[in-house]
């Protein structure tokens, strides 16, 4: 959502065609920005959310009250971790589509109306940390096997979803962080040409990295279907061999790519 505010669209009791809807919702750019686009919206979810949205545009509901239910949603999925057998993990992955819809869907109601605001930016950037925090905690409280009938538990599993919830916490911040150095100095907020590292070096590895897309595991929609994968493969196994692996995979990743990007954000000119 944009960062000003605007009067409400007039209310019509028309529906507007798709082509007339995604006209105003997914406006030029919006499937094109390099880091502000999901995957998964590019390739389906968009198309699925606008028709969602075109029936909201006249429903008592604000884009901000679609934000929350999206919070919650993305908590939900992590809670559902929390379940015994693969029913938790599905679920879980379940919620975190309905988070990523929910995503989608406030911000086209708000361009359809003209309300977007500051205060839905900031919810928005609360509720990814939170949701993707809470899957990465609630892999690790999984991979813990709270539901052994001796009573034991692996607390190194949690602390290790914790690690890697705690990165990608870390990540966003950091992203979010450059333009909190740059207003606070009287610059504008950072351009996307200004995050290529000056040292040819660093611009390699991360052109490397971003070429591998690693880093995109601990996202909350990779991490869900990859804990999915994990469910899947330890009803096989018998045990929770895979969800364990997949939670130290991920808190590696984390680990890592925390530091990765603080290099790369210093090295740049995001912060000149």
């Amino acid at each position: 959502m944009s960062k000003t505010s605007a009067p409400e669209r007039p209310v019509t009791t028309r529906k507007p065609t798709i082509a007339e809807f995604r006209a105003v919702a997914h406006p030029e750019g919006l499937l094109d920005r390099r880091s502000g686009e999901h995957w998964a919206g590019r390739w389906y979810m968009r198309r699925i959310s606008s028709r969602v949205t075109r029936h909201l545009i006249n429903a008592p509901v604000t884009p901000n009250q679609l934000t929350w239910l999206m919070m919650v949603a993305g908590v939900l999925g992590g809670a559902a971790l929390l379940l015994p057998g693969i029913g938790g993990a599905v679920l879980a992955a379940l919620l975190i589509q309905v988070y990523l819809g929910l995503d989608c869907v406030d911000g086209e109601l708000a361009r359809w109306r003209k309300q977007t605001s500051t205060t839905g930016v900031y919810l928005d950037r609360v509720g990814h940390y939170l949701s993707e925090a809470c899957l990465l905690v609630g892999g690790g409280l999984r991979a813990a096997d709270l539901f052994q009938h001796d009573g034991s538990r692996n607390w190194l599993w949690a602390f290790l979803g914790t690690v890697a919830a705690l990165g990608a916490i870390l990540i966003k911040a950091e992203t979010d962080l450059v333009d909190v150095a740059r207003i606070r100095r009287g610059l504008t907020a950072v351009e996307d040409s200004a995050s290529v590292p000056r040292s040819s070096g660093v611009a390699r590895a991360r052109k490397l990295a971003s070429m591998l897309k690693f880093h995109r595991l601990i996202g909350g929609v990779e991490a869900s279907l990859v804990l999915l994968a994990a469910g899947i493969a330890d009803l096989a196994h018998g045990d929770l061999f895979f969800t364990r692996l997949a939670v130290a995979v991920l808190a590696g990743i984390a680990v890592l790519q925390t530091v990765l990007h603080l290099l790369s954000i210093v090295l740049s000119s995001r912060l000149r």
